[in-house]
């Protein structure tokens, strides 16, 4: 069993150890987080297709898949995006500490930056705390998780333990995510480790099919960030293979749900937002049918603000399924159903009792179900309600 999201205690597999330090970027909280393997381990990665992506993006991009990863080092506060030739260099910099504290290549380091656009690195700050983020070293999740976060309210991670045909192995995520949260890959940062040894080419495709189906399936506000990725590191450390064809579904398996309870925590804490909206569409006569009309959902301002406020105004839902230019004799097949409560069905509304309707609206998970009645295909996306809060906060993001 997969427990939810958290931070008491998050433990990471054999051989990877986590630290969070604050370096005066910002002024409460931890702001530079480091995560290491103790021996070289498999990386792998997915990033943002945003075509103004940030340095450490274009670095980490350059470099994986790679079998000799030690470390991803990772600010908050100041996202190195839009900063030129200035940011590609402090972004070296920040590499090249954590390698010189490791004793290890600058090709071994990965580097992430998360915080507002077209701000340089306080590069000097940082790197003086690197020698510390090695001592500090712990082998639990908690403090790398909550040096990782920007407008966030809760750090989020996620451990469980996977049975094998030669033994045990565990998978702990880490991710944060909240506002510019729109995937054409994931929206945030993500972080998913392992002491599980496995192919490279097998863990990237894992990752891109997990991806897709989790993280590509979240939206907040529909704005795609410069700076996401995800990535999956593998150091072996169990001594236990990912080998054969059923290990390799568990494995997978097992990656999608700690993968989906991430996207789902960071849907349910996205700025400002006090529900989760869940949209899942089955029958669909295609995969991409099934996504494109679940996440257009999750992103339309007036169905969110509507499930903020509780009004169950279901006119909008089919108007946006309509303007998304999915084929209307689909759509006049569909069946919709909110909070289980069949509203709509072979293009004509059903008898209702709207206060009731109202009523369930209050409950925190909204769900919307769609029955497109014309194929085998489903999908899954997640979002959050649209309310004032996150107008103040982005109002005021700078000040």
């Amino acid at each position: 069993m997969i427990p939810g999201p958290g931070i008491a205690r998050t433990p990471l597999p054999e051989g990877f150890l986590a630290s969070g330090l604050n370096s005066g970027v910002r002024r409460y909280r931890p702001d530079v987080g480091l995560l290491v393997s103790e021996v070289p381990c498999l990386g792998v990665g997915v990033f943002t297709r945003n075509t103004f992506k940030a340095a450490p993006v274009r670095y980490c991009e350059s470099l994986l898949p790679s079998n000799r990863i030690r470390a991803i080092i990772t600010n908050s506060g100041q996202a190195n995006a839009a900063t030129g030739e200035r940011g590609e260099r402090t972004n070296i910099q920040m590499v090249q500490a954590v390698a010189d504290a490791l004793g290890c290549l600058p090709s071994q380091v990965l580097a992430a930056s998360t915080g507002p656009i077209g701000v340089q690195l306080e590069i000097e700050k940082i790197i003086a705390v690197v020698p510390e983020l090695v001592a500090r070293q712990g082998k639990s999740a908690e403090s790398f998780a909550l040096a990782i976060l920007t407008t966030d309210l809760v750090p989020k991670t996620v451990s469980t333990v996977l049975e094998l045909s030669h033994g045990s192995i565990r998978i702990t995520g880490i991710c944060k995510g909240s506002g510019m949260i729109h995937p054409h890959m994931a929206t945030m940062l993500g972080y998913i480790v392992t002491d599980a040894g496995i192919e490279s080419a097998v863990a990237e495709g894992m990752l891109r099919s997990v991806t897709d189906r989790t993280f590509n399936m979240i939206s907040v506000d529909g704005e795609s960030s410069t700076n996401d990725c995800v990535f999956l590191l593998a150091n072996g450390a169990s001594g236990v293979q990912v080998e054969n064809a059923e290990d390799k579904a568990k494995f997978e398996n097992a990656l999608f749900h700690v993968s989906a309870v991430l996207a789902q925590s960071i849907a349910r804490d996205g700025e400002g937002a006090t529900k989760l909206l869940e949209v899942r569409v089955t029958g669909a006569p295609d995969i991409r049918f099934a996504r494109t009309a679940a996440r257009s959902l999750v992103v339309s301002p007036l169905v969110k603000t509507a499930m903020h406020g509780g009004d169950p105004n279901w006119g909008r839902i089919v108007a946006r399924l309509g303007g998304e230019e999915l084929p209307r004799e689909i759509l006049e097949l569909l069946k919709l159903k909110i909070q289980d409560v069949a509203i709509f069905d072979s293009g004509a509304p059903l008898d209702i009792d709207l206060e009731r309707l109202r009523l369930l609206l209050r409950e925190d998970t909204i769900r919307i179900a769609i029955d497109c009645k014309s194929g085998e295909h489903e999908a899954t996306a997640w979002g959050c309600d649209l309310s004032k809060k996150y107008v103040e906060i982005n109002a005021e993001y700078l000040t």
